[in-house]
């Protein structure tokens, strides 16, 4: 029997990038996944291409109202859930001085915000003995550049996950962080990078990391799939960097 077979997920931000490379790896392992994302053409097509055990919802994790959907999505057609990973985000690259309250805003009410009130409603609906996993960054521990509202933002995610851990270890529901490094993922792009000079970013970028080059969405999927399975069943409230070691130096 495969890992997942019989078991419910739902995944924010699982249209693109490392959550749909996480949903990917529980479909493949017979997970019913339930994909939300800002945009409904890109979760449609995420849900075209994970086939016939993904279910698709369009929201905005800012607004409250789409976590009252996910739950209701959830307790109708499949009467509870036994995975959730928050991993939708944003991340705006400025230096402090120019941070505007709507940019301030924007990374905290998607990054914290969403992910709170996310695993707030979720949780009634999750089984006794599920799983939690928190997508938050190396970026909460090492300084980057024009990172400090990310940053803390996400400082803010490893918060929870530290109080959840506890909270909610009567019903033994594991609650946990991945913690990527940099990524070869769209949301490079987002940051502004041009198609051009991509190359030449994803190089000086693989310099600045011990293993020399930039992670791959399957290669956090991977860890993913180990927080959230039975293999990890005595882990919880850790914090799991998927790096390449640039947190190090």
């Amino acid at each position: 029997m495969k890992r997942f077979s019989n078991k419910v997920a739902v995944i924010t931000g699982g249209n693109s990038g490392i959550g749909f490379a996480i949903a990917q790896a529980l479909v493949a392992e017979g997970a019913e996944v339930v994909v939300v994302g800002r945009r409904a053409d890109a979760v449609e097509a995420a849900v075209t291409a994970l086939g016939g055990r993904a279910t698709g919802l369009s929201g905005d994790v800012s607004d409250l109202a789409t976590h009252d959907r996910v739950a209701a999505l959830v307790a109708e057609r499949f009467g509870g859930a036994d995975i959730y990973v928050a991993n939708a985000g944003i991340n705006l690259i400025q230096a402090s001085p120019e941070v505007r309250p709507m940019d301030f805003d924007a990374q905290f009410f998607t990054n914290a915000r969403g992910t709170f009130f996310g695993v707030q409603k979720i949780v009634p609906m999750l089984r006794d003995g599920g799983a939690i996993l928190l997508t938050s960054s190396i970026a909460a521990r090492k300084v980057l550049a024009g990172h400090a509202v990310y940053a803390g933002s996400k400082a803010a995610v490893e918060a929870f996950a530290r109080s959840w851990a506890l909270e909610l270890k009567d019903r033994r529901i594991r609650v946990n962080v991945l913690s990527p490094g940099p990524t070869a993922t769209p949301i490079i792009k987002k940051l502004g990078v041009a198609a051009d000079a991509l190359p030449d970013f994803e190089r000086q970028v693989a310099q600045t990391i011990p293993l020399g080059r930039l992670g791959e969405a399957e290669e956090l999927a991977r860890a993913a799939m180990f927080l959230l399975s039975a293999d990890s069943t005595f882990v919880t409230g850790v914090n799991l960097a998927v790096d390449g070691g640039i947190s190090l130096v």
